[in-house]
């Protein structure tokens, strides 16, 4: 038997994605938040999207750079990425707070990489859509790089333990790669 889902929560039905670190900067602030709601959204050209609440210190980064990174931490920053969902960058400097790493980007101007995460993607912001209380950010791939012993086609799952965020305080992980014939 099913049971219905409060409307406040029937997004969590889709929550599984991997969780990312987005992070941004503009003139002299940066920041990290972390995000489960992004999608691929084509392959020629590569686009991406993510959606920030449009309360978030992040949205207005993104908006008045025009770039973003996307960052692919594994579940040994759990803790690191959960600060980082929690807490204001506002107020706070995650990048300190947290001990990670900011490191200059490949093509980008202003938005740093995160050293610890095992994939980074820069993006130039193509396009900005309002829906409701959160703002989708459309950034166009132009340079990315995973280490080199975790990623071939795919991650690899045996080596890395991606983090899922189930919605709320729940979390889990990749455990094993199945390969379809």
């Amino acid at each position: 038997m099913k049971v219905e889902i409060s409307q406040e929560r029937a997004t969590r039905l889709l929550s599984s994605g991997n969780v990312i670190l987005a992070t941004s900067a503009y003139k002299d602030r940066s920041n990290i938040i972390t995000l489960a709601w992004k999608t691929p959204l084509s392959h020629k050209p590569p686009l991406v999207g993510i959606s920030i609440a449009k309360s978030h210190f992040s949205c207005e980064l993104v908006e008045k750079s025009e770039e973003f990174v996307i960052n692919i931490p594994d579940v040994n920053l759990l803790e690191k990425v959960v600060f980082c969902g929690k807490v204001s960058g506002r107020d706070t400097d995650k990048f300190k707070e947290t001990e990670l790493t900011p490191i200059k980007a490949h093509r980008l101007i202003n938005a740093p990489l995160i050293s610890e995460c095992m994939g980074n993607l820069e993006c130039y912001l193509r396009d900005i859509r309002e829906f409701g209380d959160h703002k989708l950010f459309v950034g166009e791939i132009i340079y990315a790089q995973a280490e080199e012993n975790l990623f071939d086609q795919a991650w690899d799952v045996d080596k890395i333990r991606l983090i899922y965020h189930l919605g709320g305080i729940f979390f889990t992980s990749s455990d094993k790669m199945i390969k379809v014939k």
